[in-house]
């Protein structure tokens, strides 16, 4: 059970807090851990959680200690304790409500790259106010949307470009729900799963099997994970396409045909990760990203996203589940308290 306990000396005075934080343990072996959470310092912020969301791809590449060792640094959550492959707190993805520090923030909904927690103490700039026209369940998918924003900046698609959007997992929903809503682009999804076509409808796109995608596309935006998915994202360009290359590939290496048309039809791979700002928009910063993910959410097609929800408590077992795959699911939401 969590304890939301907090001593209060006086306005805007706070003892320190009894919390509870994830932890893996060991791969595939996560537990809760009991976390005293200091009063918040000039500049800080003391954040009760409401909400957090597990993204399936990466944290079961972490939760089975696939990070491969060379990329340990890079893959680092902001507030990461610990090292892969364990003992590690990891994720990214928080939504909570600010009850002490910065007044300017006081009582508001803030979304934060901080792991699941219960509560914490961050910086007050390492927080992002939600806007009102969100609910702050939605808002665990700034993190992803940013990803797709990201992304976008990255291929800068065309209206009118025909896209091909592989693999239905969180981001590449949430690009696919970006795309969709560019003037005269028509966007196909494509996964092995027929169960995502209900999911593509309610984001406003086509949705076909691999075998049945559309082909003489100007852009593929790969995100599987799967060498299969990227193989196929190449047949499907038209010459001098792009596949944009999303997928974190943890350990696993991935093997290409790129004889045949590869060449010839000068077709090119690109890739794309959040941890740098796009250079198509060198001016803004990682603060200005996410604060447009936030504003993007105010779409309830997102809500399809949002497929599952459990207890804190149970989170162990959660990870566990989506890791063997016995509990499919593209954000799988975490509730605190009594929400």
């Amino acid at each position: 059970m969590i304890d939301n306990s907090v001593g209060m000396r006086g306005r805007g005075e706070f003892v320190t807090v009894d919390a509870q934080a994830f932890w893996l343990r060991a791969p595939g072996e996560g537990e809760i851990r009991p976390v005293r959470v200091a009063s918040p310092g000039p500049g800080e912020v003391l954040v009760r959680t409401r909400f957090s969301g597990v993204s399936r791809g990466t944290e079961t590449l972490v939760f089975t200690g696939r990070v491969p060792a060379d990329q340990h640094a890079a893959m680092r959550a902001p507030f990461q304790e610990g090292d892969f492959p364990a003992p590690v707190k990891y994720g990214y993805l928080n939504v909570g409500t600010v009850e002490a520090g910065d007044e300017r923030l006081l009582g508001r909904t803030v979304f934060c790259l901080y792991p699941h927690q219960s509560a914490y103490v961050v910086p007050a700039d390492a927080v992002t106010v939600v806007p009102d026209g969100v609910p702050a369940q939605r808002a665990v998918l700034a993190g992803t949307v940013e990803t797709a924003v990201n992304a976008l900046w990255d291929a800068a698609p065309l209206v009118g470009d025909r896209v091909t959007v592989i693999g239905g997992g969180m981001v590449g929903c949430a690009v696919t729900a970006l795309l969709a809503r560019f003037p005269g682009v028509r966007v196909e999804l494509v996964d092995a799963d027929p169960a995502r076509a209900e999911v593509a409808a309610a984001l406003g796109a086509d949705f076909a099997a691999p075998a049945d995608a559309a082909g003489g596309r100007d852009l593929v935006v790969h995100a599987s994970a799967t060498a299969d998915g990227l193989q196929r994202g190449l047949e499907l360009l038209r010459p001098e396409g792009t596949v944009l290359e999303l997928s974190w590939y943890g350990d696993r290496p991935v093997t290409l045909a790129l004889g045949g048309a590869f060449h010839s039809r000068r077709l090119r791979i690109r890739s794309s990760q959040v941890g740098t700002v796009s250079p198509r928009r060198a001016d803004r910063s990682y603060a200005d990203r996410l604060a447009l993910a936030l504003d993007l959410l105010a779409d309830p097609a997102f809500d399809a996203l949002l497929t599952g929800r459990s207890r804190f408590d149970d989170l162990p077992d959660v990870l566990d589940r989506l890791a063997s795959g016995r509990l499919p699911a593209l954000c799988h939401l975490i509730t605190y308290g009594e929400e």
